[in-house]
């Protein structure tokens, strides 16, 4: 009888840990892949990468994968095997963008091609879901740009260019048109660009198969908000923009059959009275389950945790937690949502954070590692 017990409880014991190895498995090892400034007499060279084990929270330090100016935002293509990046084109041929084909082991980088924007600096850039074009909104030129890509992923000269035109209020900031971000929606049939110095999100209808874009109509945020990042909700019903200069999140309803944006409500990322000088709101993400949006305060130097509401989409304040860095430009959230990930610029940092699954809050899990100046983090 006592041998029969002893087996049920090895028996329980392998079970235990064949479960407990499982589930670790099942918890894949992601690539992540960092943008920075590269400042002259600055430490970093170029795009970034590193691992990350949602098993763990672990974060390996960041090693260089590929040597170029100014990369600031990157992307990946729809298939997983290229990354592309904004950057400065050697011997001062001015802004560009380059193409990159990642390693099998998804380890490094070799670099395709480059090509000139020929309208000022990308501030970001998409991939279309398809994978045939690539975009870029232009901060200083006021523009969208349009570049195809061919069968292998390079990209063909700018077929497009799309000019902003207005102002805002805010004197300092809004004389003139900024695009500050570009993205599809999940039918791939629009492009969205926020432009901090209009107050709108500028809606474009996309001819894909000619590299051309039409202007649609435009979703309206809060006079002098600054509107700079913008991301949809899983359920591809509500859209959250983040209003840069008046550190607020925007949400709208979306009509996809229409391609229209209805602002819902506008709810601050950080009271006035905390604000520090300057304070900029910087980049927003929404979790996998859609149920928490997230935005970093830089000068304060924080993330605020919404709730959504499944009906409205409209957002509840959870919290602020502070990033353990220093001007938090860039953030993200791990694919299986448990972890967050919050660069510092100014601090040279990445720290790990973990997400609690019941109401959306930061936890720090006490690990951070060295980046030089980090401000672009793509899974």
């Amino acid at each position: 009888m006592r041998s029969i017990l002893w087996l049920s409880v090895r028996l329980s014991l392998v079970l235990l840990l064949a479960v407990s190895f499982g589930s670790r498995a099942l918890a894949e090892e992601a690539t992540v892949w960092i943008g920075t400034i590269t400042p002259q007499g600055g430490q970093s060279k170029g795009i970034y990468r590193a691992t990350f084990d949602p098993a763990t929270g672990n974060l390996t330090t960041p090693e260089l994968a590929a040597e170029i100016a100014s990369p600031g935002f990157v992307t990946v293509h729809p298939n997983g095997r290229r990354l592309y990046s904004v950057c400065e084109l050697p011997n001062k041929q001015g802004p560009g963008v380059a193409a990159f084909e990642i390693s099998e082991n998804g380890r490094s980088l070799r670099l395709l091609n480059m090509q000139p924007i020929g309208d000022g600096g990308a501030a970001h850039l998409a991939v279309d879901r398809s994978g045939r074009c690539l975009f870029t909104a232009q901060y200083g030129g006021g523009s969208v740009a349009v570049l195809p890509l061919d069968a292998d992923g390079r990209i063909q000269p700018r077929s497009d260019l799309a000019e902003h035109e207005g102002s805002g209020p805010n004197e300092a900031r809004q004389k003139g048109p900024h695009p500050h971000w570009v993205g599809v929606d999940a039918a791939n049939r629009f492009l969205f660009v926020p432009d901090l110095g209009i107050d709108r999100v500028m809606i474009y209808r996309m001819n894909l198969d000619e590299g051309k874009i039409e202007r649609h109509g435009a979703g309206v945020c809060p006079a002098g908000g600054g509107p700079r990042h913008l991301k949809f909700h899983p359920n591809g019903r509500f859209a959250y923009v983040l209003n840069e200069l008046q550190m607020a999140v925007t949400a709208f309803a979306y009509d996809a059959e229409a391609g229209t944006l209805t602002p819902m409500q506008t709810i601050s990322t950080l009271p006035e009275e905390l604000q520090e000088v300057p304070s900029k709101a910087s980049e927003i993400r929404i979790h996998p389950s859609g149920r928490f949006v997230y935005a970093a305060n830089r000068g304060h130097d924080s993330i605020a945790v919404f709730q959504v509401d499944p009906d409205s989409g409209k957002l509840t304040f959870v919290e602020r937690e502070a990033i353990r860095g220093s001007w938090p430009r860039n953030f993200n959230l791990d694919p299986t949502g448990q972890w967050l990930l919050a660069a510092g610029r100014d601090s040279n940092t990445l720290a790990v954070f973990r997400i609690d699954p019941a109401t959306g809050g930061l936890v720090f899990s006490g690990k951070s590692v060295y980046c030089p100046t980090p401000i672009c983090v793509e899974f």
